[in-house]
């Protein structure tokens, strides 16, 4: 089975075993609603891949192809 991390809180929830707390997102508007909604001060931004390996995944600008963030999980403090 081939599923998001989400997904699997999901399923986890419908029977009964307690997870963490998450909002699935698709772009940074929903993130930083997502911040407020989750009323913590410090929460994890995690890419949601199949590929395994988040870690060390790279998201890169479409128009340039630069490097804008290295790593799929990131932690947020402030939405500044």
């Amino acid at each position: 089975m081939n599923i998001h991390e989400y997904q699997g809180k999901a399923i986890f929830r419908e029977f009964g075993i307690a997870v963490q707390d998450g909002i699935h997102c698709t772009s940074v508007e929903e993130a930083v609603e997502a911040y407020h909604q989750l009323g913590s001060e410090i929460v994890a931004v995690k890419s949601q891949i199949h590929a395994g390996g988040r870690g060390k995944g790279k998201l890169y600008n479409p128009s340039s192809g630069d490097i804008i963030m290295e790593g799929g999980v990131k932690f947020l403090m402030s939405t500044i």
